[in-house]
């Protein structure tokens, strides 16, 4: 808990107008979490520029470095490059509470916000949900082409020498078979209609 300590920033010693304060992140600050599975070792920086107003407090982190990753394919440790930009307002109220994920209310006498948990939260959300080495990344089965998007779809209105089958006044193409199904559905829709 002493170490989280170091995380704290204390607000109310700061005055109005932009303030930049700097952390760095290291193996031991992954160690202060009980549960963390995904990371146990990494280098960062935490850039934090705060910006203290008359009624809240706005936060933009910057956190940029690399973080020990283990391959979920391989099981192969690498180092897994991780630049993210996120934001957190501190609004003055009654009470110290959560309001929304991106907003804290705070007393006007609360003397500091310890942004260690925040940090851990914003390293962790960066970090891709399938953990892949960079050496496999080139190597995709079907699941994951499907994952990444690679679906490939046929468009029935092209014919085999890629020009467009024209569709007769129907709307349908003429050398379509109709399903019986479909020609029951359309006469009761015309049936509606008139």
């Amino acid at each position: 808990m002493k170490f989280l300590r170091s995380f704290d920033i204390e607000v109310i010693k700061f005055k109005e107008g932009l303030h930049e304060i700097d952390f760095s992140i290291g193996d031991s600050f992954f160690q202060q979490f009980e549960d963390n599975d995904l990371v146990e070792k990494g280098n960062l920086t935490v850039r934090v520029m705060m910006n203290k107003g008359a009624n809240l407090i706005e936060m933009s982190f910057r956190i940029a470095g690399t973080v020990r990753l283990t391959c979920d394919r391989s099981l192969e440790e690498f180092d897994y490059p991780i630049d993210t930009t996120q934001e957190i307002i501190y609004k003055y109220g009654s009470e110290e509470k959560e309001i929304d994920e991106d907003v804290y209310m705070i007393t006007r006498d609360t003397p500091s916000v310890n942004v260690a948990q925040l940090i851990y939260e914003f390293i962790i959300l960066s970090l891709p949900a399938k953990k892949i080495h960079p050496d496999y990344r080139n190597e995709l089965d079907d699941e994951d082409l499907e994952a990444e998007g690679g679906y490939v779809y046929i468009d029935d209105s092209y014919e085999d020498d890629g020009e467009i089958a024209e569709e007769n006044e129907s709307g349908e193409n003429e050398d379509e078979i109709a399903d019986p199904r479909w020609e029951m559905l359309k006469k009761l829709k015309n049936k509606e209609q008139s």
